[in-house]
């Protein structure tokens, strides 16, 4: 071991240059975070009294089943649970999983070695492209994208090719186009159905072709399957993993915020391949410590107990889903009528896309009419010219946003159209 302490002096730092914190090359590769103007706003107005309703974000409103939280608060009390846990999640817990997973859709899984929990199911995606993406490496993404989607592989040093996911026939002949002229090939395929934002949903055919173009041309296969609870009109939302030979090509990762109403347990999970299982546990073996047990007691009490509740959360989303479209269409909007998710994709008017960005046309909305909505470019060039609605606030107070959209746009038009609104008298 070598000693510089008479050798090397210390410098003399009389300098006045402030300290410089260099990010790395990957944080450099973020562009700035398109919902910030928003989120900011939203803020300011809140924190002014304004009475602003919130349709950005898939945050449940509604809370978990009571026995969920009453054996949590229980579990809390087992000092044996404040322990670290194991990074791979409970046993028991990744039992409850591959059961739900048979019993639902026919799908045998081995808890031991084709299960996973996670810290709800984005740090698991994040970790498990840390496990495969590196410098070189190309993922295949759904355009519009989910964020995390497109920066969960960017901050894992990959590259990104994103697919237009609005017809799914086309979909899977782009996969084979890009497999075909790429060099060196994609390494991986991510999937999203029930798709977020568009809503767009596919059937079990579909996962069984990209099974045999993933075989064919050699890529791993991601599917988010975060709304499989959350469907509508006896429309059931099929799992990649019951496709024949979907296991040998990939995983799939689940979620219980949406229709067990856990969005902040942050329980997700991963299940599928265990070669690339045990690359995800690999990573979270580094990074974390595992969940808090007594969470995890209380989710296996959630897959076990309360299906019957999921089911009647899917009526109380489809509930708003009507009311929702069917206020948009009176106003003269076009939105297709999801068959599953928890949100309303909706075409911004022709007259006002061809006036602002959807950006900006949400922030009007915001700013002018106190209705929080996601500008579809916040999911990628494929979104600009919709907005993103979530189904998180009652039916009366979706009514109540519709409303003062309308109005807003009302108050808005002569500004935009050049027009003189005449002044009004008492």
């Amino acid at each position: 071991m070598n000693d510089f302490s008479e050798s090397t002096p210390i410098p003399d730092d009389s300098s006045n240059e402030p300290f410089r914190v260099e990010y790395a090359a990957r944080v450099k590769r973020l562009p700035p975070y398109l919902f910030g103007r928003i989120n900011n706003t939203l803020y300011q107005k809140r924190r002014a009294g304004a009475d602003v309703i919130d349709l950005g974000m898939g945050n449940p409103s509604d809370p978990p089943e009571r026995i969920v939280m009453e054996k949590m608060s229980e579990a809390t009390f087992d000092v044996r649970n404040h322990g670290y846990s194991k990074s791979n999640g409970l046993l028991n817990l990744r039992r409850e999983l591959t059961s739900k997973y048979f019993r639902k859709y026919g799908v045998r899984l081995d808890p031991e070695t084709e299960a996973i929990v996670c810290l709800g199911s984005k740090e698991g995606f994040s970790h498990m492209c840390l496990a495969l993406m590196g410098p070189g490496d190309t993922a295949m993404i759904p355009a519009p994208y989910f964020p995390v989607h497109m920066y969960g592989v960017i901050l894992a040093a990959g590259n990104v090719v994103a697919l237009e996911v609005a017809d799914s026939e086309k979909f899977l002949q782009n996969i084979a186009y890009t497999c075909q002229h790429f060099y060196p090939r994609p390494k991986l395929l991510i999937i999203n159905y029930p798709h977020n934002p568009s809503t767009v949903t596919v059937e079990q055919d579909f996962f069984t072709d990209v099974v045999k173009l993933a075989k064919r041309y050699g890529f791993m296969v991601i599917s988010d399957f975060a709304y499989a609870d959350v469907a509508f009109d006896k429309y059931q939302p099929p799992s990649f993993l019951a496709s024949p030979g979907a296991i040998d090509v990939g995983v799939e990762f689940t979620t219980m915020s949406k229709g067990y109403n856990m969005a902040g347990w942050r329980v997700g999970f991963c299940a599928g391949n265990a070669e690339m299982i045990r690359g995800l546990a690999t990573i979270k073996g580094y990074y974390d410590y595992g969940m808090f047990q007594a969470i995890q007691i209380a989710a296996i009490v959630a897959l076990r107990d309360t299906e019957a509740a999921v089911e009647n959360q899917s009526e109380i989303y489809q509930g708003r889903r009507d009311v929702l479209v069917e206020c948009l269409e009176r106003i003269g909007w076009e939105a297709s009528v999801p068959k599953a998710g928890m949100f309303v994709w909706a075409k911004v008017p022709e007259k006002w896309r061809q006036r602002m960005n959807t950006i900006d046309f949400a922030m009007m909305l915001l700013e002018e009419g106190d209705v929080a909505v996601s500008p579809g470019s916040g999911f990628g060039p494929a979104g600009e010219g919709f907005l993103r609605m979530a189904l998180v606030e009652n039916e009366n107070r979706l009514r109540q946003a519709v409303r003062h959209i309308g109005r807003c746009l009302e108050r808005m038009e002569p500004k935009y159209s050049g027009e003189t609104r005449p002044a009004t008298t008492s």
